[in-house]
């Protein structure tokens, strides 16, 4: 076994609240200076720019989970990520479908903006980004297992947009691969307030919205190589693999 650093929770420019810096190359040469294997992209209900960093991830030997941070109808937060780009598009057509459709303001929230290899913008995203879809927890869940991804609930001990915050509880029926706790969150306490966690796999990430912050906090993969299938085997504490935050 190796043991790699992960933060598997960072934004580029596309997402509203993102900082403008936070280009695709921006953010793999950070990662690259701050010694991160493994990253997850996870802009908020958007897929868009995770094909543009995985490009410049191959030249540094980072390995990128691609996906997306995704939020609910219940206004919590989930990662969820995938094991190929054909994958990856057949989730962004799930949230096409499901994403309400209300404007944003980039004066307001911030531009939501695509861009190509040369830093030229391709598109711009109409629909607010931070908006919720109109399906709940447990369908999203099942659409991400249904398309063989990962499913992780955001940053569980914060006060707003985790799904504890907004229901009071992880539901027993909810199908997930690990919780992600915030860069100064407590496992023991969270485990304190809800002891059905404690044989859960747990990570830590950073949440960048803005390039400095990437690696600020991170989780240690102990696997036998940088896939996905490995890193899903060590969320699910299978065949040896482990996390470590």
């Amino acid at each position: 076994m190796r043991t790699y650093k992960a933060d598997l929770h960072i934004h580029t420019l596309l997402s509203p609240c993102g900082d403008l810096r936070s280009t695709p190359r921006a953010i793999v040469d950070f990662s690259f200076h701050k010694g991160i294997d493994i990253i997850g992209i996870t802009d908020h209900n958007s897929t868009l720019h995770c094909e543009l960093v995985s490009f410049y991830a191959k030249e540094k030997g980072i390995f990128v989970l691609t996906g997306s941070e995704v939020t609910t109808k219940e206004e919590s937060h989930c990662l969820c990520f995938f094991k190929d780009f054909y994958t990856l598009a057949l989730f962004q057509n799930y949230i096409d479908d499901h994403l309400q459709n209300i404007p944003n303001n980039p004066d307001f929230f911030g531009d939501q903006v695509v861009i190509d290899k040369d830093e030229n913008i391709i598109f711009e995203e109409k629909r607010l980004l931070t908006s919720a879809l109109d399906v709940d927890i447990k369908s999203v869940s099942k659409e991400v297992k249904r398309l063989e991804g990962i499913f992780i609930p955001s940053h569980i001990d914060k006060t707003r947009n985790s799904v504890i915050s907004q229901l009071g509880y992880i539901p027993t029926d909810l199908e997930y691969d690990a919780v992600e706790i915030s860069e100064h969150g407590s496992k023991d306490k969270i485990i304190s307030l809800h002891p059905y966690l404690r044989e859960k796999t747990f990570i830590r990430s950073s949440d960048a919205h803005f390039p400095d912050k990437i690696g600020s906090t991170f989780t240690c993969f102990e696997i036998e190589e940088m896939s996905f299938e490995e890193i899903r085997k060590a969320l699910n504490k299978e065949e040896g693999r482990t996390t470590i935050i």
